[in-house]
């Protein structure tokens, strides 16, 4: 299983910054979503900007979220994993 999210900065550029429970900080790039179903919502920068931690993952309202997996493994580090 993958590191779960406990922080979550939603960027100007429809990008997230997350902090895992491991240490890790990644940025994952929503933007290729923001034309699929649900997640044309996230087009308005103000919805965008209210990404939330819930349950290990990220989500905003309208029960919109993506799979923490998915933010895990596609996301770029940023920040080098350091001991805890």
């Amino acid at each position: 299983m993958n590191p779960r999210i406990n922080k979550v900065l939603p960027n100007d550029d429809y990008t997230l910054t997350l902090y895992f429970t491991n240490g890790e900080v990644k940025k994952y790039d929503v933007r290729p979503l923001l034309e699929q179903g649900v997640f044309k919502q996230l087009k308005d920068l103000s919805i965008f900007k209210q990404a939330r931690v819930s349950y290990g993952t990220v989500e905003w309202r309208g029960e919109i979220d993506i799979c923490p997996d998915t933010l895990y493994e596609d996301g770029h580090l940023t920040v080098p994993n350091k001991p805890l």
